[in-house]
């Protein structure tokens, strides 16, 4: 009879342990290269630009930082929904450039490392033309050039919005509240 009570106290601990420890742990973000099913494929710079020198596509990079929540948040809740991700394969080649990372980028034999004085990674810095926001999204053309960067969070919604506008080419023809007046126009309509 002592052996019951004993397992039971044993069990429930066990569960408080379960259900404790990955509330206090820190929250990872996937890494380029690990893609849950139905998410984004993320890939490092470098393998982006190598891929889009084979394969011409505009390339879409979250700048980040482990610290910040509203990053956390845009890649649970935004970057996670299948249709979006979808969307973003087939037509951009997606980067996840964590802004304080100390790991060297090298691109067209130029080197961008960690600069200690700005507190971020100098490719970061370029990308998003000084104003250090996270989470920041940031599109670049074919030709590598930058389109835009957009800081901030960005629900789902609001992210299908900003990211068919550049991947469908409409920033050729329509600044962007152009385009969401015809968005908002055509809903009206159907």
């Amino acid at each position: 009879m002592r052996f019951l009570p004993t397992f039971f106290k044993f069990f429930i601990a066990l569960l408080l342990v379960a259900s404790v420890v990955p509330a206090f742990s820190k929250s990872v973000l996937h890494p380029p290269g690990k893609t849950k099913k139905g998410a984004i494929n993320w890939l490092t710079f470098e393998q982006a630009v190598a891929q889009s020198k084979k394969e011409p596509r505009k390339i879409f990079i979250d700048v980040y930082t482990d610290w910040c929540g509203w990053c956390r948040k845009m890649e649970k809740s935004t970057f996670t929904d299948p249709v979006l991700a979808d969307y973003v394969n087939k037509n951009f080649y997606a980067v996840r450039l964590d802004a304080e990372s100390q790991e060297p980028i090298t691109l067209d034999g130029k080197t961008f490392n960690y600069n200690q004085q700005k507190r971020a990674h100098e490719l970061a810095f370029i990308l998003l033309q000084g104003q250090l926001s996270f989470p920041t999204t940031v599109y670049l053309d074919e030709n590598l050039k930058i389109l835009a960067p957009v800081p901030g969070y960005l629900d789902v919604p609001a992210f299908r919005d900003i990211i068919t506008f550049f991947g469908d080419n409409h920033y050729k023809k329509l600044t962007f509240p152009q385009y969401t007046a015809n968005l908002k126009t055509a809903k009206k309509a159907n």
